[in-house]
């Protein structure tokens, strides 16, 4: 199966996500986050470093809950064209 190329939105949108994870995380250790939320460490390192711009609705949900950050404000936040 092929897949359709992401658009350079989709990619931003990613890139957007994976800094509020990123800053969300703070000094919590990658490992840890990615336990909490029962995904692997290289899910979340490939998401915070935009490589996975599209990760799966129940990794984001399970990493938001993990982070204390609600899918509302990461919807508003990730759905933001920067100025």
């Amino acid at each position: 199966m092929v897949r359709t190329p992401l658009t350079p939105e989709e990619r931003d949108r990613g890139e957007r996500l994976g800094r509020l994870l990123r800053e969300a995380r703070g000094d919590r250790s990658m490992a840890d986050v990615a336990a909490a939320a029962g995904v692997s460490a290289e899910t979340l390192r490939k998401i915070e470093t935009g490589r996975a711009p599209t990760p799966a609705f129940f990794t984001v949900a399970a990493l938001a809950e993990a982070l204390g950050l609600s899918m509302d404000e990461l919807v508003v936040r990730c759905a933001l064209v920067p100025v």
